[in-house]
């Protein structure tokens, strides 16, 4: 009887651990638009608005694009159409999102 309030309680702390909705690495009020990009600029907001680091890769894991913006626009004309992965560094936290350029 022992082993089965075991098991419940384990089954019970696994299932209620894996379903924290808050990633708490995550970048509070993170908002990237527009995605799909057409227009060759991207804004990306976030609820500090401190300077943010961007790190842009490409399908294969390959640095494409490394820069620091201070306010919301980003400049992507120099990148081809495609699907990319954006990752967004602002203080300690972290955000990554998928970029898609047309």
């Amino acid at each position: 009887m022992k082993h089965l309030y075991l098991i419940i309680f384990l089954l019970f702390f696994s299932f209620s651990y894996g379903q924290s909705t808050q990633n708490k690495g995550d970048i509070a009020g993170f908002s990237m638009y527009p995605n799909p990009v057409t227009n060759g600029k991207v804004y990306i907001s976030t609820a500090n608005n401190s300077p943010k680091e961007i790190f842009i890769y490409d399908v294969f894991g390959t640095l494409i694009l490394k820069t620091t913006i201070l306010g919301k626009e980003l400049a992507l004309t120099d990148l081809d159409a495609g699907v990319y992965v954006l990752r967004v560094f602002e203080k300690d936290k972290m955000a990554t999102r998928k970029l898609i350029i047309k």
